[in-house]
C-alpha cells in the first residue's frame, strides 16, 4: 500500500502501519522528502500527468494532518477507484461495538469506548479519548489528550485541540475549532472557534 503524505504527521503514521503489520511500498507526495526515517520508496505527485500509480493495484492510507486537505486528496483518490485504509495504532484500545468508516488514523494509546462511531478521514491522535456514545464526522481531528465525554457530537471537518475537553452530550457543529486546553460546556454551532475555560467564541 502507499501512503500519502510524508512528513510530519505522515511519519507517524507510517511508524503506526509498520507496527501494525502493514506493507508500505512508497509515499505520494507534492516532492521528494527530504527526511526519510522509513526508507521508503517516493513514487510522484498523484496531481502530475505523468503519475502512474493509478494503473496498480494498491490501497492507500492518508498521512495528512489538515482536514481540509485530508478530505480533498481522499476525494481525489476514491475518484480514481482506489480504496482508503484504517491505520490503528497496536497500542490503542477499542471498543468492539465502535463502528468505524474507513481512512481513518487512530494513534498511540486511544480509546474509544462502546457504541462510539467514527466517520471517514478521521484522525484521533495520540492518548486521545472518545467516550461512549460519542458520534464523530468526517475529515475531524481530535489532537492528543482531548476527552469526549459520553454521547458528544462532533460535526464534519472539525477540529478538536490538545488537551481539550468536551462535556458530556454536547454537540459540536461542522467546520468548528476548539482551542488547545479549551473546556467546551455547551453546544457549537457550526464555523465558529472556541478557546478557553470555560470556553468562548471568538
Amino acid at each position: 500500500m502507499t501512503l500519502v503524505g510524508y512528513s510530519g504527521h505522515g511519519f507517524v503514521v507510517a511508524e503506526a502501519a509498520f507496527l501494525s503489520g502493514l506493507q508500505l511500498t512508497g509515499y505520494i507526495e507534492l516532492r521528494k522528502s527530504v527526511l526519510n526515517p522509513f526508507d521508503l520508496k517516493y513514487l510522484g505527485n498523484e496531481m502530475d500527468d505523468d503519475f502512474d500509480e493509478w494503473e496498480t493495484d494498491k490501497n492507500y492510507i492518508l498521512g495528512i494532518g489538515s482536514n481540509e486537505v485530508r478530505k480533498r486528496i481522499a476525494d481525489y483518490i476514491l475518484s480514481k477507484k482506489r480504496k482508503l485504509l484504517n491505520v490503528i495504532h497496536p497500542t490503542s484500545s477499542i471498543s468492539k461495538t465502535c463502528i468505524m468508516g474507513f481512512g481513518n488514523f487512530i494513534s498511540k494509546n486511544v480509546s474509544i469506548n462502546p457504541l462510539a462511531k467514527v466517520g471517514d478521514l478521521c484522525i484521533v491522535n495520540t492518548g486521545a479519548i472518545v467516550e461512549h456514545e460519542c458520534v464523530i464526522g468526517d475529515a475531524v481531528h481530535i489532537a492528543p489528550g482531548a476527552v469526549l465525554a459520553g454521547n458528544v457530537r462532533v460535526g464534519d471537518l472539525s477540529f478538536i485541540g490538545a488537551n481539550a475537553v468536551i462535556k458530556q452530550g454536547v454537540r459540536i457543529g461542522k467546520n468548528v475549532v476548539i482551542g488547545a486546553g479549551s473546556v467546551v460546556l455547551k453546544d457549537i454551532e457550526d464555523h465558529q472557534k472556541i478557546v478557553g475555560n470555560p470556553g468562548r467564541i471568538i
